[in-house]
């Protein structure tokens, strides 16, 4: 028995196939055709389908799961990400039940990116054994998802736990989805870079100014780059205080490229989750990096599909601890 994955992304396509434990048995990749039309981003999905469908382990697949970048629609197995611009209410979940290898009685599951990697950490990864935690991505956007009472919490739509859209600033800079003061713009690698530069930073000669290379003024003393990554860790901070005083929380665990910069971020972040998590119930919560990297959308996709999330034509009794 093997789970299968796909994980759609502004940059690639990626599959996977996906063993009980977790382990991925056999994987495929395409570059995305981002600015292509909607069948030719399909015809990408259809190749990395194909590519899997040649495998010999693909004669024991179970279930398959789809994340993808969002808004997505986990009713009505739509997706209109942001970075796809030719996707706009795009039936993937229809298209990709009726690729001709998929099994007629496997129904695609649809999960957004973000609550893929919160399925993938609770499974095999940092938040594994944990029953109430956000796992966040932070990247060029912030992303998140939820584990509540030892389950994953999609939302009726795919999108909940969606930390990155919440207002920090209620006068602050508008933000692309239409609000002002959200997370992700003061919080996204995007967001550091230009608040860098803004403050008068300047990358090395050669160096795209990046949030990475903006880490690495911070590490050496640069008064502007450690600014911005302490703005960034106190919308950060103000956001997860929040989701935390909402729903209580046993962990946050943090990943993406942001993350990457560590005690560059994590220190003032804990710093300043200290000053708005002040209610005894919500002290003292663990932030923690994630676990799993590059793969954790596709196997987050594989345990959404094998917990049977809506969409999956069957109920959701929630991802034990270590095996879907």
């Amino acid at each position: 028995m093997v789970y299968g994955a796909l994980d759609i992304g502004g940059t690639k396509i990626a599959g996977a196939l996906i063993d009980s434990g977790g382990r991925l048995v056999a994987r495929s990749q395409c570059a995305t055709p981002a600015q292509g039309s909607a069948e030719e981003l399909m015809a990408a999905v259809d190749a990395v389908l194909d590519d899997l469908a040649a495998r010999p382990e693909w004669a024991g697949l179970s279930c398959l799961g789809i994340g993808c970048a969002g808004p997505v629609d986990t009713a009505a197995g739509t997706v209109a990400p942001v970075n796809i611009p030719s996707w706009r209410g795009f039936p993937l979940v229809d298209r990709v039940r009726a690729h001709a290898r998929v099994p007629a009685g496997i129904r695609p599951v649809l999960v957004g990116d973000a609550v893929a990697m919160a399925a993938a950490e609770h499974w095999t990864g940092a938040a594994r054994g944990v029953d109430n935690a956000l796992c966040m991505v932070v990247s060029t956007g912030v992303g998140g998802g939820l584990v509540l009472n030892g389950s994953l919490h999609a939302g009726g739509s795919g999108n909940a736990g969606h930390i990155g859209h919440i207002t920090v600033e209620q006068n602050g800079p508008l933000c692309p989805c239409g609000a002002r003061g959200c997370v992700e713009r003061f919080a996204s690698g995007t967001a550091i870079a230009a608040h860098a530069l803004e403050s008068g930073w300047v990358p090395p000669a050669g160096a795209a100014p990046t949030a990475a290379a903006v880490a690495a003024a911070a590490r050496e003393g640069d008064a502007r780059a450690l600014a911005a990554y302490d703005r960034a860790a106190r919308a950060l901070a103000a956001g997860i205080a929040a989701t935390i005083a909402l729903v209580e929380l046993d962990l946050v665990v943090i990943g993406g490229g942001v993350a990457q910069a560590g005690e560059t971020l994590f220190g003032p972040l804990r710093r300043h989750l200290d000053g708005y998590a002040v209610l005894d119930f919500a002290r003292g919560v663990p932030v923690v990096p994630a676990r799993l990297a590059l793969d954790a959308g596709l196997i987050g996709a594989a345990a959404a599909a094998a917990t049977g999330l809506p969409g999956a034509g069957r109920g959701a009794p929630g991802l034990p601890a270590g095996r879907p």
